[in-house]
Parts: structure tokens; C-alpha cells; sequence
């Protein structure tokens, strides 16, 4: 049943408070990106890519810190203290633009105070889902998560365009903050009783390397990660993508909320097709980078904007197959009580890359036009592919050799030489 985490009155409750703060997040990205690339300079995409690294690169650097403290603290507790800076950031933002003292250095200023709070509220919240639902429902959980985070996609964008052109870019950084007031609400209202905690698997900075050990075990979960960061520093870059093409094509600040929102259509309707599924597909993870690689590839060539438009839902359903089908992967695969460093080094890979790959596609958009920035995310997204197509080759050929036995022979004749030694 597609929907059936939703029965859950906590993960009702979550899912709710989520979506309202999702919104408010999709708005003020737009926001950031348009204001960038129009107000603050002059049509400049690499700054847009800067801008875009000071936000995520915090997730990179801070890792060991965030998954020690997404399993060392509740989680929920964390949740509360990350969405109160969010909000407070948002709000401070705001009123700067709103004064007209905004300038780009404090852009990049709260860019990277933004990135460095949501260093630590994602694997908290990303772990936070199992507590939530249970290990029975998290796969479906997951999916919904990101519908939600996608769907909000769907009017963030479009409501910000709108404002910008009306109103200026410092109401929707207000509107945000506002937004996190659902959030916190939502944290509050959630029956402890109902909760499933998971173990305390972190107390000390020793855990941090036993987390990462215990990665560098699972083969499986390596390979996702070498996917994911090689999609996540040149493939994603779509803020650039959009604001540049809009451009491109002659379009002003409510064209470019609505063309982020056209892809926020196929994003989501990728994450409810995940969420049909009992568990997520390794055939959908590495088929999605494919047909991701496939729809950007027209999407760099599209001669006008509503083209470009249906490209963009292409890409969103596409890369969301890959992405879902990725997390619910890592989550369900690894134990709960390490579950926190290794998501928080899954953010980390998947969105730590964007402070390497952003001013280069930027740059490369610059350069040489937004369309050979985009056929850079065509590239890499080819790249993770044939990474994730080797390995999982390989999968399949163990599996078959041993069910013939070749495998089970060898290992006895292995054990036998072991014993007389």
C-alpha cells in the first residue's frame, strides 16, 4: 500500500509539520539562487555554485561530529535544536534583505552557517524516520519523505518565483522562518510512548572511526556511497541548471520557480512509485542513474522553454528513482544503532561533493553555456552508472556461482587447507 506509513498518528503528525517546513525550504533556495545570480551580481553562475558549496560543504566536513552526535544524543532532542537555528538563520536572513543591506558576502556568510546546522539535523532527522515508523514500515517511510520533500518542491519554487517578482526575495526568507514553527510543533506533538528508539550506539570520538569502519565492511553500502557522491558533485547541480537556462531562454524570477517546480513533478511521482515497493531495488538504483543520464542528455538540447519544462520532470523522476531506492538502501541495510554515522556519511558523500562540483559547473555554464553544464551531469551520471552496473555484474555472477556449488567448493577446499595448517 502506497500510503500505509500514514496510518501511523506520529508519522502523520511528522509528515505534516515536514511538508508545511519543506515548502519554506524550496522557497528560500529559490530565493538564494535568483537573488545570486540578478541582484547581487551580475548574471554570474559561478557565484550561484559558491553560494551553493558554502551550503553543502559543511556536511562534508563535519561528519564525524554530526553521525557521533545523531547517535550519541536523542534524536529528537537534536531536531528540536537544529530546526530552532534554521529558523532563527531564515528570519535573520530575511530581515537583512528586506532593509536593503544585503550584499553577497553575507549571502555566503549564512550559506555556510545554514550548511553547517543542517550538517547535523539530516542524519538526525534521516534516522529519526525509523524511531518513528519501525524497521517494518521505513522503506515506505523513506519514499514518502521524499515525495513530501518534492511535493513541497512543487509549490516552494513557484510561490517564491511569484514573491520575488511582486514583493522582493526578503518576504520569502520571512516566510521560511515561519515555516519551522510546523516543524517544531509537529516535534512536540509526537507520542513518546509510540516511539521506537534505537540503541545508543555512540558515546565517545572513538565511535567515529567505528562507524566509518564499519562502512569500509560493507561492500554494498560503499558502492551506493561511490554512486551517490559521483551523481551528487556534478550531476545535481540543478539550481545552476535552471536559474542559467532561464536566462538563457529570456525568462525573468516566476519562469524560474515554475520550471523548478515542473521538476519537482517528476520527483515526486518517482518517490510514490518507490513507495508502492516492500523494499527498495537495486535494479532501480542503478537503472535510475541510466535513464537520469538518458533525460539530461535531452534535456541539455531542448530548443524552448516548455521543452525544457517536460525535460526537467524527466529528470526529477528519474534522478528520484536513484535517490529513494538509494537511501532506503543504506538505511534498512545497516544496523540501528550505527544508523546515525552511517547517514550522516551518506549526507555527507551525497551532498558534500557540491562544494568541488558547483563552482565548476557554474564555471563550465559561464564558459561555455548552461547546455555544456548540463551534458557535465550527463557525464557523471554515466560514470556512477557503469560503477554501480560493474559491481552489481559481479553480484550477480557470485550468486550464480554459488548456487551451482563453484563458490561452496572452493570454501570448503579453502577450510580443509585452513585445518591442516
Amino acid at each position: 500500500m502506497m500510503f500505509r506509513s500514514l496510518k501511523l498518528f506520529n508519522y502523520r503528525t511528522w509528515f505534516v509539520g515536514a511538508l508545511i517546513s519543506n515548502v519554506g525550504a524550496w522557497m528560500q533556495a529559490t530565493a538564494i539562487s535568483w537573488i545570486t545570480l540578478t541582484e547581487l551580481t551580475d548574471q554570474d553562475a559561478t557565484s550561484v555554485g559558491v553560494t551553493m558549496a558554502l551550503q553543502f560543504g559543511p556536511q562534508l566536513l563535519l561528519v564525524p561530529l554530526s553521525g557521533l552526535v545523531a547517535d550519541r544524543f536523542p534524536k529528537r532532542n537534536v531536531l528540536f535544536v537544529t530546526q530552532s537555528m534554521l529558523g532563527i538563520l531564515s528570519l535573520m536572513l530575511g530581515v537583512l534583505a528586506v532593509t536593503g543591506v544585503l550584499e553577497l558576502w553575507m549571502v555566503w556568510t549564512f550559506a555556510a552557517l545554514f550548511g553547517s546546522t543542517q550538517a547535523f539535523d539530516n542524519p538526525a532527522r534521516q534516522a529519526f524516520v525509523s524511531e518513528i515508523v519501525g524497521q517494518d514500515h521505513l522503506s515506505n517511510a523513506v519514499a514518502l519523505n521524499s515525495a513530501s520533500f518534492h511535493g513541497a518542491r512543487l509549490a516552494g519554487p513557484a510561490v517564491a518565483g511569484l514573491s520575488i517578482a511582486l514583493i522582493g526575495a526578503g518576504p520569502v526568507f520571512l516566510l521560511n522562518a515561519l515555516t519551522f514553527v510546523a516543524m517544531i510543533v509537529a516535534l512536540a506533538r509526537l507520542r513518546r510512548d509510540e516511539l521506537q528508539p534505537a540503541p545508543r550506539g555512540a558515546r565517545g570520538f572513538g565511535d567515529i572511526v567505528q562507524g566509518m569502519k564499519y562502512v569500509g565492511r560493507r561492500h554494498d553500502i560503499v558502492v551506493v556511497m561511490v554512486m551517490a557522491f559521483t551523481l551528487g558533485t556534478f550531476g545535481l547541480n540543478f539550481p545552476i541548471f535552471i536559474s542559467t537556462m532561464t536566462v538563457e531562454f529570456g525568462a525573468d524570477a516566476d519562469t524560474f520557480g515554475l520550471l523548478s517546480s515542473s521538476m519537482a513533478i517528476g520527483s515526486v511521482t518517482g518517490a510514490l512509485l518507490a513507495a508502492r515497493s516492500e523494499r527498495p531495488r537495486w535494479t532501480l538504483v542503478i537503472g535510475g542513474l541510466g535513464a537520469f543520464a538518458l533525460a539530461c542528455t535531452v534535456l541539455a538540447w531542448v530548443p524552448n522553454l516548455w521543452l525544457f519544462a517536460v525535460g526537467l520532470a524527466l529528470a526529477g523522476f528519474t534522478a528520484q528513482l536513484f535517490m529513494t531506492n538509494a537511501n532506503s538502501t543504506v538505511q534498512l541495510s545497516t544496523a540501528p544503532e550505527m544508523r546515525g554515522r552511517v547517514m550522516a556519511l551518506y549526507s555527507a558523500v551525497f551532498l558534500g561533493g557540491t562544494p568541488i562540483g558547483a563552482p565548476i559547473v557554474g564555471w563550465v555554464a559561464d564558459a561555455y553555456g548552461p547546455r555544456w553544464a548540463i551534458m557535465v551531469a550527463v557525464a557523471t551520471a554515466l560514470v556512477a552508472f557503469a560503477i554501480g552496473a560493474a559491481w552489481w555484474s559481479r553480484q550477480r555472477r557470485a550468486d550464480r556461482m554459488s548456487r551451482t556449488g563453484t563458490l561452496r567448493l572452493t570454501e570448503l577446499t579453502e577450510e580443509l587447507q585452513t585445518t591442516k595448517s
